[in-house]
């Protein structure tokens, strides 16, 4: 055993769990429905996690479209069972749990309506690293006495860590920022499993340098360097890390906790928690696993993607690629789109490949590869190019951003300051849209986010129309 993890005072490294939101976003399509999880929620707030992510990320889309759930009610039922264990969830920033940047309006009652019902840590990300985009949801995530969790979004133009964008400099910079905005803890937020073991060591080694607030790691398997990369931010000082129960680890979920608690026993960074309880946790997640089974990827033998070591694309990415090419029937040229996607994030600012930011270069390099670039571009990477998502970590080509705004409704200069400060009020007019069906702040709000399918939600669940037999649970798992 290393000298580094046996001596020097005793330091346990703490544990997020994220089987309830990340580990089934990533394993099952985020398809997993509240009844589960309510017969080891009580087990789950025993085994001592620093915190649980129940939510945020794209469980609230899928929920209100697929699942015939109401997004808001999960946290209130998951408090009902687990009372000692903070709830934390994925907030986008400005974008909060949609696709776009939001009004100011939107942002504040959303922050104050998640902590109503129960939310206690916000970890806030924004896909360009634009702190701009924090502001508002900070303000109010503080206000209401939360913590706040600054993430940075990880991502690379080389194989490691270095080169003229994301560096050392970059993300120390970075982490300096984010606790002098108030910070309670600071995490770097790998979402592709691209941070390999030596450059995680020496990122923790310098942040802890500069930072005093505690530093979370958070990344997937993807890649398989994800265990690797843990250990060795483990011996650098690493504070938290996220993992999920085993049956819904590794593949593109995260690192499963039950071997890191036996790596660690003995240790100065002995985690404390009882093999043996997660162990029959993850039983129950076997015994429904048949219930998931349809979502989860079969399509190749390995569990890891070797391929995200070469591209670096985000797994994620990759499906809503091969989708879109299936759909244009040109999936032959996805080889093509590959080498498309540096070139076209290179020329959009190198954006980390991130939601939204992946799907919007994605989308656009697969349109540059089947109709000639930039002779097709949609709105979302105009959008981008314009300043409505933020500042990008590199200058926009020029050339570029002149074809691309060339009719574009907005301008074809384009805007420099915060985007939300271009974004009138939106609640007021959503209200009048939507009128009586919402009847609750909850349901004005999953209007104001999702109009299209929040208002479909919406006669679902107050009998306008018939919830379609594909939303509900099927009859035998009702039984």
């Amino acid at each position: 055993m290393a000298d580094i993890m046996k001596d020097g005072p005793v330091n346990p490294v703490k544990i997020q769990d994220n089987t309830f939101r990340d580990g089934h976003q990533s394993i099952y399509a985020t398809r997993m429905r509240t009844e589960d999880m309510l017969p080891i929620a009580e087990q789950m707030d025993e085994a001592g996690f620093w915190a649980m992510e129940v939510w945020g990320g794209a469980t609230f889309d899928t929920m209100h479209r697929f699942l015939g759930e109401d997004p808001w009610e999960r946290p209130k039922t998951l408090k009902k069972y687990i009372k000692k264990t903070p709830f934390s969830m994925l907030l986008r920033g400005q974008n909060l749990v949609g696709y776009r940047n939001y009004a100011d309006d939107v942002a504040r009652a959303f922050v104050d309506k998640s902590c109503e019902v129960g939310i206690d840590v916000f970890r806030v990300f924004d896909a360009l690293n634009d702190l701009r985009n924090f502001e508002t949801v900070v303000e109010r995530i503080k206000a209401n006495g939360k913590h706040f969790e600054g993430a940075i979004s990880y991502s690379l133009t080389e194989r490691h860590l270095g080169g003229p964008v994301f560096n050392m400099e970059y993300y120390v910079d970075l982490a300096r920022k984010l606790e002098a905005m108030g910070a309670d803890t600071v995490c770097i937020k790998d979402m592709a499993g691209i941070i390999s073991p030596y450059d995680i060591y020496d990122l923790i080694t310098e942040m802890k340098k500069v930072v005093k607030v505690p530093l979370h790691l958070h990344t997937h398997y993807t890649s398989g360097m994800a265990s690797m990369s843990y250990l060795k931010a483990i011996e650098a000082g690493v504070d938290i890390l996220d993992t999920c129960l085993a049956p819904y680890a590794l593949r593109t979920s995260m690192p499963a906790v039950e071997p890191l608690v036996v790596a660690l026993q003995g240790t100065k960074r002995d985690t404390g928690m009882d093999l043996h309880k997660l162990i029959k946790m993850g039983e129950h997640l076997e015994k429904i696993a048949p219930k998931y089974k349809q979502f989860l990827a079969s399509n190749t033998l390995s569990l890891i993607d070797a391929g995200v070591l070469e591209h670096q694309i985000p797994g994620g990415m990759i499906s809503n690629l091969v989708s879109q090419l299936r759909e244009m029937n040109a999936l032959d040229r996805i080889g093509e789109v590959y080498a498309e996607i540096p070139r076209t994030r290179t020329e959009a600012g190198t954006p980390p490949l991130v939601t939204p930011t992946s799907q919007i270069v994605g989308v656009q390099a697969v349109m540059n590869v089947v109709a000639g670039r930039y002779k097709m571009i949609n709105n979302q990477f105009k959008d981008l190019i314009y300043g409505l998502y933020g500042k990008t970590p590199t200058p926009i080509d020029p050339e570029v951003q002149t074809v691309v705004l060339k009719r574009n409704k907005r301008g074809q200069t384009p805007i420099t300051g915060r985007p939300a400060d271009y974004i009138e009020p939106e609640l007021a007019d959503a209200k009048l849209k939507i009128g009586d069906l919402a009847k609750t702040e909850e349901d004005l709000l999953t209007y104001a986010l999702y109009p299209a399918t929040g208002e479909q939600f919406l006669k679902w669940k107050y009998g306008v129309e018939p919830m379609p037999d594909s939303v509900k649970p099927p009859v035998e798992e009702a039984k």
